[in-house]
């Protein structure tokens, strides 16, 4: 059965990806000059040559959406990591190298991803805004690792794992060095789950 070619966006899927991404960059661009709290949402809409209404259409999150997304787009890449992890992965490493990319975390980020990073860790409404996003994905990383180890999807343990894990990026994000700091976390958690790593 011949596959479907890939479906191209119409002119209005188009023209609101091109809005999106605008909005986007016009706040990264400000928050990165001036600092996440001297910026305001009609600042950024105004930048971007949009209505506030339309920012808040595209980012109902706020200003912090703005600059780290929504937690379904990382809800989706967390569990993938450990769905798709490599033959002879376990769970935890898959965790482990998924959250080595990210943020803080990542071994050589482009100048403006460092800068990003910092502004993260170093604003209080960001930093909440980043671990709400992350626990947010309990249920989902539970129920993958769930399915991953043969396990009922309501275990405790699990769902405790998948808790503590998404706590990581917090705690150790904010460490002088936080590389070191996820090597920790990842020791002490397979210590804890030895049938995981």
């Amino acid at each position: 059965m011949a596959q479907n070619p890939a479906r191209v966006p119409d002119r209005r899927e188009r023209k609101k990806a091109a809005t999106r991404q605008a909005l986007s960059e016009a706040a990264r661009r400000l928050f990165l000059e001036r600092g996440f709290d001297k910026v305001t949402v009609a600042e950024i809409a105004d930048t971007a040559d949009a209505a506030v209404s339309t920012l808040f259409a595209h980012f109902p999150g706020g200003k912090e959406a703005l600059i780290l997304g929504d937690a379904g787009e990382r809800e989706a890449a967390l569990t993938a990591a450990v769905q798709n992890r490599a033959e002879g992965t376990s769970v935890l490493e898959a965790l482990r190298d998924f959250l080595a990319t990210r943020g803080p975390f990542a071994p050589d980020p482009a100048p403006e991803s460092r800068r990003i990073a910092e502004l993260v860790v170093s604003t209080p409404a960001l930093r909440a805004y980043a671990r709400t996003l992350w626990t947010s994905c309990e249920a989902a990383l539970a129920r993958v690792i769930a399915e991953q180890a043969g396990h009922d999807a309501d275990d405790l343990s699990l769902r405790l794992l998948a808790r503590y894990v998404l706590e990581i990026p917090d705690l150790a994000g904010t460490e002088p060095d936080p590389r070191a700091a996820l090597d920790i976390a990842f020791s002490h958690l397979e210590r804890g789950w030895p049938g995981l790593s």
